[in-house]
C-alpha cells in the first residue's frame, strides 16, 4: 500500500506529484494506491483517472483515511472523496514524534489571504486553529514524550487565533511557560503578522530561538501589489531592522519569487536593488524561485 501526500503550491509541484505517483505504481503495480493532500483536493478527477490509483482523498478526508480503505483490493477506477474545503471548519491538531527530540507542532491550518500566485486557500480552506489551552496541552504532551525542541508550524501561523478570538502573541506567551521544552522555534511567518511585540518577546525569551523565516516574495512594491500581498517592502525592512537591533546574530531566512506575470525588467531591478541593499546585509538565507503561477 502507498499513501502519497501531495503538494500543489505551483504547477511544478503538481508535475512532481504526478511523476511520483507514476513511479510508485510502476515500482509496485499491485499496491493499493492512496493519493491525498492539496493536489488531491484541487484536482481529484485528474488523479483518479491515472491508471493504478485506487483512492483519492481531499485535504480534510485524509485525516479519516481508515474510513475509506475498505478491503484494500485494487479498484477498476480511482474512487474520489474530496469535500468542499472552503466550508470546512474542522481543525486537526497534531505533532510529529519519532526517534528525535525535535517535534513539529501544528498550531494552525488554512489561509484567508488569496495571494495571486498561490492555490493554498483553495486546497486547505479558511484559517482555523484549536484554542490556546488545547495547543498548550498538546505541547505539554509532546514534552512528556521526550520533545525538547518544538517548531510551530501551519499554513499561516501568524494568523493563529482567528477562529478562537485569540492571537499568535498570546499563544507564544503561554507556550514559553511549558515545562520540559528547552527550545521553541517559529516557522515561516508573514511580515505583516510578525509584530514588534512578537520580536521583542522572542528577544527576551530564553526558550524561543532567534530564528525568523519571513517571506518577502518581491522587493518591488508594484509586484507585491500584483501578488496581492498584505505589506510593502518598507514594512519588511522595518521588521528586519527591529530584529537586528534586538538580536544582532539572529538567523533570518527569506523567500523571493521572480517571473510573476506582469513583472517587468524595471520591477525586477527594483527588487534586486532592494535585496542587495537589505537582504544580503542582514539575512542569513535567501531562497529565490522562478515560479510558473497557476492562478494569475
Amino acid at each position: 500500500m502507498y499513501v502519497i501526500n501531495t503538494c500543489s503550491v505551483t504547477e511544478i509541484a503538481d508535475k512532481k506529484c504526478r511523476q511520483f505517483i507514476k513511479k510508485a505504481i510502476k515500482q509496485n503495480p499491485n499496491a493499493f494506491v492512496v493519493v491525498t493532500g492539496c493536489y488531491a483536493q484541487l484536482k481529484p478527477l485528474t488523479i483518479a483517472e491515472m491508471e493504478g490509483v485506487d483512492l483519492v482523498l481531499g485535504s480534510n478526508e485524509k485525516f479519516k483515511i481508515a474510513d475509506y480503505l475498505g478491503d484494500l483490493q485494487k479498484k477498476a477506477a480511482g474512487e474520489v472523496h474530496a469535500g468542499k474545503i472552503m466550508t470546512n471548519k474542522e481543525f486537526f491538531p497534531s505533532y510529529s514524534m519519532g526517534d528525535r527530540t525535535r517535534t513539529f507542532l501544528k498550531v494552525q491550518d488554512g489561509c484567508d489571504y488569496f495571494c495571486s500566485y498561490c492555490t493554498i486557500p483553495l486546497a486547505r480552506g479558511k484559517s482555523r486553529n484549536a484554542d490556546i489551552k488545547t495547543t498548550v496541552a498538546l505541547a505539554e504532551k509532546a514534552a512528556s514524550e521526550g520533545a525538547r525542541e518544538i517548531i510551530l508550524t501551519g499554513v499561516n501561523i501568524g494568523d493563529f487565533g482567528k477562529s478562537t478570538n485569540e492571537n499568535f502573541f498570546q499563544l507564544i506567551q503561554q507556550l514559553d511557560a511549558v515545562d520540559g521544552v528547552e527550545r521553541f522555534r517559529i516557522s515561516s511567518i508573514e511580515p505583516n503578522l510578525l509584530t514588534d511585540e512578537i520580536i521583542e518577546f522572542v528577544a527576551a525569551s530564553k526558550k524561543f530561538m532567534p530564528h525568523f523565516h519571513i517571506p518577502l516574495q518581491s522587493g518591488s512594491n508594484k509586484v507585491l501589489a500584483l501578488m496581492k500581498r498584505k505589506y510593502n517592502r518598507e514594512l519588511f525592512a522595518h521588521r528586519v531592522e527591529k530584529i537586528k537591533s534586538l538580536l544582532p546574530h539572529a538567523f533570518i531566512g527569506v523567500d523571493v519569487i521572480v517571473g510573476v506575470r506582469g513583472e517587468t525588467s524595471v520591477h525586477f531591478n527594483e527588487a534586486l536593488e532592494f535585496i542587495q541593499s537589505w537582504i544580503y546585509r542582514n539575512c542569513m538565507f535567501l531562497l529565490i524561485q522562478n515560479v510558473p503561477t497557476q492562478r494569475l
